[in-house]
């Protein structure tokens, strides 16, 4: 019987299947390697993208802030117009005002009432005056709550002289009524 040696087969054939495991280790990893750098990538592609967003978004929220603050200042300056617009509409309807007070105060002094002082501030009056008698005063008094231009009457003081009586007495101006084309 012939001798055969198959030790140096089985050898070859370890070594050969232990290159390849080797090789196919090192393939592994060399591929594991190439999948986590393509996946690094890809992350890093993902920051930088979402990086951008935020930086196209803070530059936005920016020109927004800018705007925001622009729109504040023109709401400021509407409120002042229209403050403005308000006290001019007041002083046009009023300007008829003082000729129709004057026109009034004529109509409703009555005989015995002379008026030595008529003082304005704002909406009130003052009329310090003299009187022949405390009917008369009573009598203007009526007579000024009775026409539209002034509202109620309110009698300060009288002092007694020889002669007359010194009056002062407080009204309020009526409002003045919009016009039929006024809002």
């Amino acid at each position: 019987m012939a001798r055969i040696n198959l030790l140096p087969w089985r050898e070859e054939l370890r070594e050969q299947r232990q290159k390849e495991f080797i090789t196919a280790t090192v393939a592994a990893l060399l591929l594991t390697t190439l999948l986590f750098y393509i996946g690094v990538l890809f992350a890093n592609s993902l920051l930088d993208e979402q990086q951008d967003r935020n930086q196209f978004l803070a530059k936005e929220i920016a020109v927004l802030d800018e705007k925001i603050k622009e729109i504040s200042t023109l709401d400021k300056e509407r409120d002042r117009l229209l403050a403005r617009m308000q006290v001019i509409q007041e002083l046009q309807a009023s300007r008829p005002k003082v000729v129709k007070l004057l026109d009034s105060l004529v109509r409703v002094v009555p005989e015995g009432v002379y008026l030595k002082k008529v003082t304005r501030v704002g909406e009130d009056l003052t009329f310090n005056g003299v009187a022949q008698s405390n009917a008369r005063v009573s009598v203007f008094m009526r007579q000024i709550d009775e026409d539209v231009e002034f509202d109620e009457s309110h009698l300060e003081v009288i002092q007694r002289s020889e002669a007359s009586k010194n009056f002062t007495l407080n009204v309020k101006e009526s409002k003045p009524k919009p016009d039929e084309g006024e809002l």
